[in-house]
C-alpha cells in the first residue's frame, strides 16, 4: 500500500469539531432565545386573555393590539421617563468612568493602590438591584435616616419618594451606584490596549494632555464606548427592578417613574398576553433602531479610495 494513503488514514481533521463544541449552544439558544422570541411575535397579533374563569381566545386580531398599546395608552411618556432616568445616570456615570479609568492608567499620576479602589468602585455591581432598591428605600424614607438628619440639622424634611425629581434622581443615582464600575473596569482595558508610543507621538509633537484626550484616546477606544453606549443603553430600556421596588410598582407620584418594562409587567399580571407581546415585540424594535443609529454614527468608517484605471500612463 502506498505510504501516501496510510498517512492520509491516519491523519484526522479536527474541523468538524469545531461544530460539535458550538452545538450546545445553539441547541440552548433556539429552545430558550429564538422559539420563544418567535412565538412572541406570533401570539401579538393574537386577542388571549382570561375574563374571571373564561379564557378568551387566542382569537386573530390582526394590528390591533400594536394600535391599542401605541395610541390607546401612555407608551410615549412611559417611554420618556425610561430614556430621561437613563439618561440621568448614565452621562455621569461614562463621565466619572473615563475619569477613573485615565486616572487608574496613567503612567505620570502612577496611583497607588490601583487595585483595592478597583475592587471597592465595582463592588456595587455584585449587590442584587432588588436589595440596592429597598436599601434606598429605607435610607430615603420620609422617616428614614437621611430626613433624620436634615431635621436634626434643622432643614425641613424632603419627600423624595413623593416628588418627581427625587424619584427620578434616585432611580438615576441607584443606576449610576452600581454601573460606574464595572464601565470604569471595561474603559480602562480599553486604554491599557493604545500603544504608548502613540501618545508618547503625540507629546513630542507638541500636543495637550486634552488634545492627546481627544484625537489619540477617544479614536483608539470609540469601540469600547460603543460598547458600553449599546449595553448601557439596551439595560436602560429595560429598567425594570429597580424603580419597580422603590415606587412600590406604581411608578410614582403621577406615574412619572414608569418605565417600560413597568408597563409591559402589568399587561402580564393582567394575563392580557396579546397586548404583552404586542409591547414586546415595540420594545425589541425601539431597541434594535436606537441600537442600529448609535452603532452606525459612532463607528469608524473605512475611506473609500477611488479607483482610477489610466491606459498608457497616469494623468
Amino acid at each position: 500500500m502506498n505510504t501516501n494513503t496510510k498517512n492520509n488514514r491516519k491523519s484526522v481533521s479536527y474541523k468538524k469539531w469545531g461544530y460539535v463544541f458550538l452545538l450546545p449552544f445553539f441547541i440552548a439558544y433556539i429552545i430558550f432565545s429564538l422559539i420563544p422570541l418567535l412565538s412572541t411575535f406570533y401570539y401579538s397579533f393574537f386577542e388571549n386573555y382570561m375574563s374571571g374563569l373564561t379564557q378568551i381566545g387566542p382569537n386573530f386580531v390582526g394590528m390591533n393590539n400594536y394600535k391599542e398599546i401605541v395610541f390607546g395608552s401612555d407608551l410615549p411618556k412611559y417611554a420618556f421617563n425610561t430614556i430621561f432616568m437613563w439618561l440621568l445616570g448614565f452621562i455621569p456615570q461614562l463621565t466619572i468612568a473615563m475619569i477613573l479609568a485615565i486616572w487608574f492608567t496613567s503612567l505620570k499620576i502612577k496611583l497607588r493602590w490601583t487595585g483595592f479602589f478597583k475592587t471597592v468602585i465595582y463592588m456595587p455591581n455584585l449587590i442584587m438591584a432588588a436589595a440596592f432598591a429597598m436599601l434606598f428605600w429605607a435610607v430615603f424614607s420620609d422617616i428614614g435616616p437621611v430626613n433624620n438628619m436634615l431635621a436634626a440639622l434643622g432643614f425641613k424634611p424632603i419627600s423624595f419618594l413623593q416628588n418627581i425629581a427625587g424619584t427620578r434622581g434616585l432611580v438615576a443615582l441607584m443606576n449610576f451606584l452600581m454601573w460606574f464600575g464595572n464601565t470604569t473596569i471595561i474603559l480602562m482595558a480599553g486604554i491599557m490596549g493604545i500603544d504608548n508610543s502613540i501618545l508618547e507621538a503625540a507629546q513630542i509633537d507638541g500636543a495637550s494632555t486634552w488634545r492627546t484626550f481627544w484625537d489619540v484616546t477617544i479614536p483608539s477606544i470609540k469601540p469600547i464606548l460603543v460598547y458600553v453606549l449599546i449595553t448601557s443603553l439596551i439595560g436602560g430600556i429595560q429598567m425594570f427592578d429597580v424603580p419597580q421596588i422603590l415606587t412600590n410598582g406604581s411608578g410614582s407620584p403621577n406615574r412619572t417613574a414608569m418605565t417600560m418594562i413597568m408597563f409591559l409587567n402589568k399587561h402580564l399580571f393582567s394575563k392580557n398576553f396579546g397586548l404583552a407581546g404586542a409591547l414586546s415585540v415595540i420594545l425589541f424594535i425601539i431597541t434594535a433602531i436606537l441600537s442600529l443609529i448609535i452603532y452606525s454614527n459612532l463607528t469608524e468608517r473605512e475611506p473609500k479610495v477611488k479607483q482610477l484605471s489610466v491606459k498608457g500612463g497616469s494623468k
